[in-house]
Order: structure tokens, then sequence, then C-alpha cells
């Protein structure tokens, strides 16, 4: 096996580094709102993948490459994503709105290709990517999640096209319990008939009991 130059490999800090808490799961579940409740009472970096540079970008990209660039594209954001993590869990917790999971549940179900496709494109780079202390997969029923997206402000066309592309709804949550299935770190967190706070103080309880 060729070794990686060192100029490729992750830098890691002297520091015992914090946990990191990651959430998945589908647009319009609420991860964003638990997100900014777990931030602040855990006093935690809060990172959304992509980060920027990236964010800015994503749209042209979308449009504009095919589907190995624009993995390619998103493989990037999340090795970037991954620095901004191993940095700021020196510094204190760190809440990350979607990281690896979503990268690889996401582009299987935009170009209609097997998991297990992604999974393996993404695998060469697994060294580099900082791992989660636990991951958070939130679901709901979709009658549940249909009126959650009513209300959201932010829509993007990944959240339209959620409910408006055939299969997509479907395929994606199929998508993401096959990741979360081979997925160490994966909790799953219903959220149905609970409220953004009762979700955070499940979550702040579930992550002290993995700590102790």
């Amino acid at each position: 096996m060729t070794r990686t130059p060192p100029t490729y490999q992750p830098f890691y800090y002297e520091a015992d580094p914090y946990p990191v808490v990651v959430l998945e799961g589908v647009s319009g579940i609420g991860k964003s709102t638990l997100a900014g409740l777990l931030a602040k009472r855990l006093k935690a970096s809060r990172i959304h993948t992509l980060t920027n540079p990236h964010t800015e970008w994503s749209s042209t990209i979308n449009s504009e490459l095919r589907s190995l660039p624009q993995f390619a594209f998103y493989l990037s954001g999340a090795l970037h994503t991954s620095d901004r993590i191993r940095h700021a869990r020196v510094h204190g917790a760190v809440v990350a709105d979607r990281y690896l999971s979503s990268v690889i549940a996401c582009h299987a179900a935009v170009h209609r290709v097997p998991v297990d496709a992604v999974t393996a494109l993404l695998e060469p780079f697994r060294f580099y990517m900082e791992a989660p202390t636990r991951t958070y997969y939130l679901r709901c029923a979709e009658d549940a999640l249909r009126k959650r997206m009513a209300i959201k402000t932010d829509v993007k066309s990944d959240d339209t096209d959620l409910l408006n592309v055939p299969d997509r709804l479907p395929r994606l949550l199929a998508n993401f319990a096959q990741v979360a299935e081979e997925d160490d770190t994966a909790v799953w967190l219903d959220t149905d008939d609970k409220s953004p706070a009762e979700l955070a103080d499940w979550v702040i309880a579930d992550l002290e009991r993995s700590l102790d």
C-alpha cells in the first residue's frame, strides 16, 4: 500500500479533544434548530457541512457539474469540515449540522446510485475524517415532516426537491438507514411529538452516558 505523504496527513493537536456531536437526517427534520440549542447548552462550536467557502459555491456546482465532479466537490467540503472540527474540538465541544453521512446519503439519492458505490469512493479518504463521538439520526413521520417543511423559512432547492421529485424522500430515508446501520457512532432519535428542548435534553443525557 502506498503511504500517504506527510503533507496530506491530518494535523493533530496535543490537547485532549472534546466531544463531537453530529446531527443527520433529511431536510426539514429539525437539525438546525436542535444544533442551535445543543451548541448553546454545551457551549459548543457549531459547524454546518458544507462550511465556507463551499457553501457559496454549492448552487453553481449542483447545476453545472456532472455527478462525479459533484461528488469530488462535496468530498472536498467534508475534508475541510473535518479540519474545522479537529481544530474546534481542542477548545470545546462541537455540534455539526450534517457531516459524512449526508455526503453519502444525499449524493446517492440525487444521482440514483447505490450507497455502497458512494461509500467506496469516499473510503480512501476516511483516514482524514475526524470521527464523531455520537451521530444522531433524526427521523419523524412523513406527515410531520411535511408540516415542518411548510413553515420552514430558509427553503432551498434541496428542500423542495425532497417532496417534489418522485421517490426522492423514500430513497433518501433508505440511504440514511443504510448509512446508519454501518455507522459505529449512530443513534436514532425519533422527533415525533417532542419539542426541540426535549430532544436537546435527551441528546445531552445520552452523550453524558456515552462519556462515562
